[in-house]
């Protein structure tokens, strides 16, 4: 039924009510009240009805969603009725001199029988008006965690709107004073530790868990109890995204792998880093990349006044570049720059034109067994392109200049970990030397969603029907979101005093094995239906990664998540040598050179003492 018509049957039952109900309550008391005369009933009569409605247009009782109606509703409708029925005995008071207390309560008692009534009416009629809509569609049975405001919500939504496809049957929540209590008939009957009880109890086929709040430690211990076949794991919105109408309740969004990895955000310095951004020339190296294009759209709400999308792919610096200026963001300018971290006169060019003031260098080849197959390449781009751009930073004057390093630089057999590595060493060289512009490193591990990283690639292959292929079932690594690794990195920035190296927190590590199994299981299958296969481990590969030596741990952190790790240095005399000899050599020779080199501590001094020989 349409606005105006709902309007119009509204204001026509509350009038039929409130002209009739004053003489309903009238016989009801008679023969025990018989003083007022037809008249003066007529006249209460018309002053409610000339009453209700102004009441009621000002409690505005007929533009309400009664199919939604709640205590407010309700609330409203007890306001409205008391206000005229003591306007109305104030009336007749002081018109005929006289008023009677039983009848106007017996009167009131009716309006709000009756109006309230046809409300409540109004909302079981159109609950079982959109039940016929939903086509007879199987109801999905299902478990909600959680019996607070979330629970309350949501529960309210799958019974009034069938087309969502749920019927909640049973209730957990771990509060014990609301044990055995019910919202909206369905009843709370344990808490997190009786699911698989109740989900066999109860024939259970859909788990939702409606603790928006919900940390991710404890979200990861909800998954791990509910780890069953064939039982389907979701999440709804967040009570704030439902209230400013950003999401709707039936929104429901599968739990995925990267809620169960992931870890509660790090309230950021936002002074500090105002301080260092706001108003500055950002350049970010491989901004069309995962990290690059995250810090781009990081940095972005500090408001610089330009940022320099900087990459050697046009169409990923496109994709980036469209994205941000689709924010329509008039305050800041954003400028792609197409160009390569290997040409030494691009770059210089890059800065003397712009004058950057902090740059972010995250261009780098990353992929471990394609860097195996082209050592000379990982060495042009990772040493020779991170050199380029940092001596650039200082030659201009930036302010700072932040590498974005990786957890495979320590103890690295492989040709990508030992190339960032002699990056660091670099950054930390040209720092003792660069008055002018501060130079740190910022190293992390995994990063879940980015270019070649094993979760989008687990996607493919369960999407393809299986297998999903693990190299080792040893095989560990250490994940971060890639929105929480560029805030780190940003943070990083401004707590740099000079050739750190900075370690981000990566939490404990995962087993790959275990991430593969845990998204079957999150993609509604199980491990029979997709099947893990063991390739073995590829070309350059470790079993396990590391963060820092362990002589190089510093046990205190210089920020939440962030710590400064203590490595060795070399100088840039000895690295320079170094890069000429690994460009002369042919790819077999210069692996083993390479990894060789990274490997040798305290390798500057060492070689300075046989050249002083």
């Amino acid at each position: 039924m349409g606005a105006k018509k709902r309007y119009f049957l509204f204001v026509s039952v509350d009038s039929l009510i409130v002209t009739f109900s004053i003489f309903i309550s009238y016989y009801i008391l008679v023969p025990f009240f018989s003083e007022y005369s037809l008249f003066v009933l007529g006249a209460t009569a018309a002053i409610i009805l000339l009453s209700h409605h102004i009441f009621a247009y000002i409690f505005n009782l007929y533009h309400r969603a009664w199919e939604f109606a709640s205590v407010r509703e309700l609330t409203s409708i007890t306001l409205s009725v008391t206000a005229t029925m003591a306007t109305t005995a104030v009336m007749i008071y002081l018109l005929f001199d006289m008023t009677f207390f039983r009848l106007m309560l017996i009167t009131w008692m009716m309006h709000l029988i009756l109006i309230g009534g046809s409300r409540m009416t109004w909302r079981v009629m159109n609950h079982h008006l959109n039940g016929r809509r939903s086509n007879g569609a199987k109801m999905v049975r299902t478990l909600v965690v959680g019996a607070g405001k979330g629970g309350t919500l949501l529960i309210r939504q799958m019974l009034d709107n069938p087309r969502m496809g749920l019927s909640p049957v049973v209730i957990v929540d771990d509060d014990k004073t609301k044990r055995n209590m019910e919202l909206s008939g369905i009843k709370v009957e344990g808490d997190r530790n009786d699911i698989r009880h109740l989900v066999d109890k109860y024939d259970i086929q859909k788990i939702v868990i409606a603790i928006p709040s919900l940390s991710k430690k404890e979200l990861k211990d909800i998954h791990d109890l509910v780890n069953i076949e064939d039982v389907e794991l979701m999440t709804m919105p967040s009570i704030e995204d439902v209230m400013v109408g950003k999401l709707e309740v039936n929104m429901l969004k599968h739990v995925e792998v990267e809620d169960l990895l992931g870890r509660e955000p790090v309230e950021l310095d936002m002074e500090g880093i105002e301080e260092q951004v706001t108003g500055k020339t950002i350049l970010v190296t491989g901004a069309g990349g995962s990290i690059g294009s995250e810090i781009v759209r990081q940095i972005s709400r500090f408001k610089p006044s330009r940022i320099l999308l900087l990459g050697h792919g046009e169409n990923s610096i496109y994709m980036i570049l469209e994205e941000v200026l689709d924010r329509k963001d008039e305050d800041i300018s954003y400028i792609p720059v197409i160009a390569d971290v290997q040409n030494r006169k691009r770059i210089f060019e890059v800065f003397e034109k712009y004058q950057p003031d902090m740059v972010y260098h995250a261009a780098a080849h990353k992929h471990v067994p394609m860097m195996e197959y082209n050592p000379v390449e990982a060495i042009k781009n990772n040493i020779i392109g991170t050199k380029n751009t940092a001596e650039a930073a200082c030659h201009y004057k930036a302010k700072k200049f932040v590498m974005i390093s990786t957890d495979k630089a320590v103890n690295p057999p492989n040709v990508m970990g030992a190339t960032k590595r002699v990056a660091e060493m670099i950054v930390q060289a040209l720092d003792k030397d660069c008055e002018d512009t501060t130079l740190v490193a910022v190293r992390f591990g995994n990063v879940l969603g980015s270019n070649g990283s094993v979760v989008p690639k687990f996607k493919r292959q369960i999407e393809e029907g299986g297998p999903i292929t693990v190299t080792d079932p040893r095989m560990t690594r250490y994940f971060m979101t890639i929105p929480e690794a560029s805030r780190l990195v940003i943070q990083a920035s401004t707590l740099a005093e000079g050739g750190e190296v900075f370690v981000l927190d990566m939490g404990e590590p995962v087993k790959i094995v275990d991430l593969a199994k845990n998204m079957i299981r999150l993609s509604g299958f199980n491990e029979e239906d997709i099947g893990i296969e063991f390739v073995g481990v590829r070309p350059g590969e470790k079993l396990y990664e590391e963060l820092l030596n362990p002589e190089e741990i510093h046990p205190e952190q210089v920020y939440e998540k962030i710590y400064r790790g203590r490595v060795s240095e070399s100088s840039l005399k000895v690295i320079e040598e170094k890069i000429k000899v690994f460009l002369a050599m042919n790819e077999n020779e210069v692996k083993e050179m390479l990894i060789n080199f990274v490997g040798r501590e305290d390798t500057g001094k060492e070689m300075e003492q046989k050249r002083a020989v």
